[in-house]
Protein backbone atom coordinates (compact mmCIF):
# COMPACT_ATOMS: atom_id res chain seq x y z
CA UNK A 1 0.00 0.00 0.00
CA UNK A 2 3.00 2.08 0.74
CA UNK A 3 4.49 1.81 -2.16
CA UNK A 4 1.47 1.91 -4.16
CA UNK A 5 0.61 5.17 -2.54
CA UNK A 6 4.49 6.40 -3.38
CA UNK A 7 4.17 5.76 -6.74
CA UNK A 8 0.95 7.85 -7.26
CA UNK A 9 2.92 10.46 -5.96
CA UNK A 10 6.02 10.78 -7.53
CA UNK A 11 4.96 10.23 -10.48
CA UNK A 12 2.18 12.49 -10.65
CA UNK A 13 4.84 15.09 -9.15
CA UNK A 14 6.32 16.79 -12.61
CA UNK A 15 8.06 19.87 -10.49
CA UNK A 16 9.85 17.77 -7.62
CA UNK A 17 9.92 20.54 -5.42
CA UNK A 18 6.57 22.82 -5.43
CA UNK A 19 4.30 19.86 -6.84
CA UNK A 20 1.94 18.57 -4.27
CA UNK A 21 -0.73 15.61 -4.18
CA UNK A 22 -2.83 14.35 -1.47
CA UNK A 23 -2.07 11.58 -0.66
CA UNK A 24 1.43 12.32 0.74
CA UNK A 25 -0.28 13.74 3.36
CA UNK A 26 -3.01 11.86 3.92
CA UNK A 27 -1.42 8.48 3.91
CA UNK A 28 1.30 10.03 6.40
CA UNK A 29 -1.44 10.23 9.57
CA UNK A 30 -2.43 6.49 8.00
CA UNK A 31 1.16 5.76 8.38
CA UNK A 32 1.51 6.71 12.51
CA UNK A 33 -1.12 4.81 14.15
CA UNK A 34 0.25 1.42 11.96
CA UNK A 35 3.46 1.96 13.22
CA UNK A 36 2.43 2.06 16.75
CA UNK A 37 -0.01 -0.75 16.08
CA UNK A 38 3.19 -2.50 14.24
CA UNK A 39 5.75 -1.91 17.72
CA UNK A 40 2.48 -3.82 19.64
CA UNK A 41 1.96 -6.18 17.54
CA UNK A 42 5.74 -7.59 17.51
CA UNK A 43 5.63 -7.34 20.92
CA UNK A 44 2.76 -9.49 21.44
CA UNK A 45 5.08 -12.47 18.88
CA UNK A 46 7.68 -11.54 21.32
CA UNK A 47 5.13 -12.48 24.49
CA UNK A 48 3.40 -15.32 22.77
CA UNK A 49 7.10 -16.91 21.75
CA UNK A 50 7.83 -16.64 25.41
CA UNK A 51 5.01 -17.93 26.57
CA UNK A 52 5.68 -21.08 24.48
CA UNK A 53 8.74 -21.72 25.67
CA UNK A 54 7.50 -22.25 29.44
CA UNK A 55 8.72 -18.82 30.42
CA UNK A 56 5.46 -18.32 32.02
CA UNK A 57 1.91 -19.04 31.56
CA UNK A 58 -2.39 -18.95 32.01
CA UNK A 59 -2.04 -22.07 34.11
CA UNK A 60 -2.56 -20.21 37.01
CA UNK A 61 0.93 -20.53 38.01
CA UNK A 62 2.08 -16.77 39.46
CA UNK A 63 4.86 -15.07 37.18
CA UNK A 64 8.09 -13.90 39.38
CA UNK A 65 7.83 -10.53 40.07
CA UNK A 66 9.22 -8.27 37.36
CA UNK A 67 8.44 -11.23 34.49
CA UNK A 68 6.78 -8.44 32.62
CA UNK A 69 9.41 -6.12 32.47
CA UNK A 70 11.91 -8.91 31.83
CA UNK A 71 9.62 -9.69 29.06
CA UNK A 72 9.99 -5.93 27.81
CA UNK A 73 13.28 -5.44 27.90
CA UNK A 74 14.25 -8.95 26.19
CA UNK A 75 11.97 -7.77 23.14
CA UNK A 76 13.51 -4.15 22.88
CA UNK A 77 16.99 -5.71 23.19
CA UNK A 78 16.36 -8.17 19.89
CA UNK A 79 14.41 -5.94 17.91
CA UNK A 80 15.99 -2.39 19.29
CA UNK A 81 16.72 -1.27 15.65
CA UNK A 82 13.14 -1.88 14.40
CA UNK A 83 11.49 0.00 17.28
CA UNK A 84 14.20 2.49 16.84
CA UNK A 85 13.33 2.93 13.22
CA UNK A 86 9.45 3.03 14.11
CA UNK A 87 9.85 5.44 17.04
CA UNK A 88 11.42 7.72 14.74
CA UNK A 89 9.40 7.38 11.96
CA UNK A 90 6.62 8.38 14.61
CA UNK A 91 8.24 11.07 16.47
CA UNK A 92 10.55 12.70 14.23
CA UNK A 93 9.75 11.76 10.45
CA UNK A 94 5.47 12.51 10.59
CA UNK A 95 6.17 16.08 12.54
CA UNK A 96 8.81 16.89 9.47
CA UNK A 97 6.59 15.46 6.71
CA UNK A 98 3.50 17.60 8.32
CA UNK A 99 4.78 20.74 9.64
CA UNK A 100 8.41 21.42 8.35
CA UNK A 101 8.02 20.69 4.75
CA UNK A 102 5.25 22.71 4.13
CA UNK A 103 3.45 21.02 1.35
CA UNK A 104 6.86 20.87 -0.64
CA UNK A 105 8.97 17.91 -2.01
CA UNK A 106 6.02 15.86 -2.32
CA UNK A 107 7.78 13.86 -4.84
CA UNK A 108 10.73 13.06 -2.53
CA UNK A 109 8.25 11.51 -0.11
CA UNK A 110 6.10 9.43 -2.71
CA UNK A 111 10.09 8.16 -3.36
CA UNK A 112 10.38 7.27 0.05
CA UNK A 113 7.08 5.61 0.74
CA UNK A 114 8.49 3.58 -2.27
CA UNK A 115 11.06 2.05 -0.58
CA UNK A 116 7.94 -0.55 1.05
CA UNK A 117 8.01 -2.22 -2.11
CA UNK A 118 11.00 -5.14 -0.08
CA UNK A 119 8.27 -5.01 2.66
CA UNK A 120 6.95 -8.10 1.12
CA UNK A 121 9.15 -10.20 0.20
CA UNK A 122 11.02 -9.83 3.89
CA UNK A 123 7.81 -10.89 5.21
CA UNK A 124 7.51 -13.51 3.23
CA UNK A 125 11.06 -15.01 3.99
CA UNK A 126 10.12 -15.27 7.61
CA UNK A 127 7.01 -16.86 6.80
CA UNK A 128 8.84 -19.90 5.05
CA UNK A 129 11.05 -19.81 7.39
CA UNK A 130 8.41 -20.33 10.07
CA UNK A 131 6.99 -23.19 8.19
CA UNK A 132 10.70 -24.69 7.56
CA UNK A 133 10.57 -23.93 3.92
CA UNK A 134 14.61 -22.36 3.91
CA UNK A 135 15.27 -25.36 1.30
CA UNK A 136 12.46 -24.70 -0.86
CA UNK A 137 12.78 -22.88 -4.77
CA UNK A 138 9.95 -20.46 -3.59
CA UNK A 139 12.25 -19.41 -0.55
CA UNK A 140 15.27 -19.01 -3.08
CA UNK A 141 13.32 -16.72 -5.62
CA UNK A 142 11.97 -14.69 -2.85
CA UNK A 143 15.57 -13.94 -1.30
CA UNK A 144 16.81 -13.17 -5.01
CA UNK A 145 14.04 -10.72 -5.42
CA UNK A 146 14.49 -9.35 -1.27
CA UNK A 147 17.63 -9.16 -1.84
CA UNK A 148 17.13 -7.01 -5.36
CA UNK A 149 14.56 -5.11 -4.17
CA UNK A 150 15.78 -3.90 -0.98
CA UNK A 151 19.06 -2.93 -2.64
CA UNK A 152 16.97 -0.64 -5.72
CA UNK A 153 14.12 0.74 -3.82
CA UNK A 154 16.18 1.23 -0.22
CA UNK A 155 19.50 1.63 -0.58
CA UNK A 156 19.87 2.58 -3.82
CA UNK A 157 16.76 5.46 -3.39
CA UNK A 158 19.10 7.67 -1.82
CA UNK A 159 21.82 8.26 -4.55
CA UNK A 160 18.31 8.58 -7.03
CA UNK A 161 17.11 11.49 -4.82
CA UNK A 162 20.10 13.33 -4.72
CA UNK A 163 20.54 12.75 -8.97
CA UNK A 164 17.19 13.99 -9.06
CA UNK A 165 17.44 17.59 -7.12
CA UNK A 166 20.94 17.30 -9.07
CA UNK A 167 18.95 17.31 -12.80
CA UNK A 168 16.34 19.57 -11.06
CA UNK A 169 18.81 22.41 -9.64
CA UNK A 170 21.34 21.88 -12.94
CA UNK A 171 23.76 20.06 -10.53
CA UNK A 172 26.11 17.12 -11.09
CA UNK A 173 25.37 14.41 -8.42
CA UNK A 174 28.78 14.74 -6.55
CA UNK A 175 28.11 18.73 -6.16
CA UNK A 176 24.48 18.58 -4.92
CA UNK A 177 25.26 17.49 -0.96
CA UNK A 178 27.48 20.79 -1.02
CA UNK A 179 24.63 22.68 -2.16
CA UNK A 180 21.92 21.57 0.09
CA UNK A 181 21.22 22.57 3.83
CA UNK A 182 23.75 20.03 6.30
CA UNK A 183 20.51 19.20 8.36
CA UNK A 184 19.17 17.54 4.89
CA UNK A 185 22.68 15.65 4.32
CA UNK A 186 22.32 14.83 8.23
CA UNK A 187 19.07 13.17 7.97
CA UNK A 188 19.67 11.19 4.33
CA UNK A 189 22.41 9.50 6.60
CA UNK A 190 20.63 8.79 10.05
CA UNK A 191 17.73 7.05 7.47
CA UNK A 192 20.29 5.52 4.93
CA UNK A 193 22.41 4.14 8.10
CA UNK A 194 19.98 1.57 8.97
CA UNK A 195 19.12 0.76 5.52
CA UNK A 196 22.94 -0.59 4.81
CA UNK A 197 22.68 -2.79 7.85
CA UNK A 198 19.98 -4.71 7.23
CA UNK A 199 21.33 -4.56 3.38
CA UNK A 200 23.92 -6.24 5.15
CA UNK A 201 21.97 -8.93 6.95
CA UNK A 202 19.97 -9.48 3.76
CA UNK A 203 23.37 -10.19 2.06
CA UNK A 204 24.57 -12.45 4.45
CA UNK A 205 21.21 -14.48 4.55
CA UNK A 206 21.74 -14.80 0.64
CA UNK A 207 25.06 -16.18 1.17
CA UNK A 208 24.26 -18.64 3.54
CA UNK A 209 21.34 -19.69 1.47
CA UNK A 210 22.39 -20.02 -2.19
CA UNK A 211 26.25 -21.09 -0.90
CA UNK A 212 25.89 -23.29 2.14
CA UNK A 213 28.83 -23.41 4.77
CA UNK A 214 30.04 -26.72 3.19
CA UNK A 215 31.35 -24.96 -0.12
CA UNK A 216 31.15 -21.04 0.28
CA UNK A 217 32.39 -18.81 -2.24
CA UNK A 218 35.77 -16.93 -1.21
CA UNK A 219 32.83 -13.35 -0.33
CA UNK A 220 31.12 -15.21 1.82
CA UNK A 221 33.52 -16.98 3.66
CA UNK A 222 35.49 -13.26 4.18
CA UNK A 223 32.48 -12.19 5.94
CA UNK A 224 31.80 -15.12 7.72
Amino acid sequence: MASTAGYIVSTSCKHIIDDQHWLSSAYTQFAVPYFIYDIYAMFLCHWHKHQVKGHGGDDGVARAPGSTWAIARGYLHKEFLMVLHHAAMVLVCFPLSVVWRQGKGDFFLGCMLMAEVSTPFVCLGKILIQYKQQHTLLHKVNGALMLLSFLCCRVLLFPYLYWAYGRHAGLPLLAVPLAIPAHVNLGAALLLAPQLYWFFLICRGACRLFWPRSRPPPACQAQD
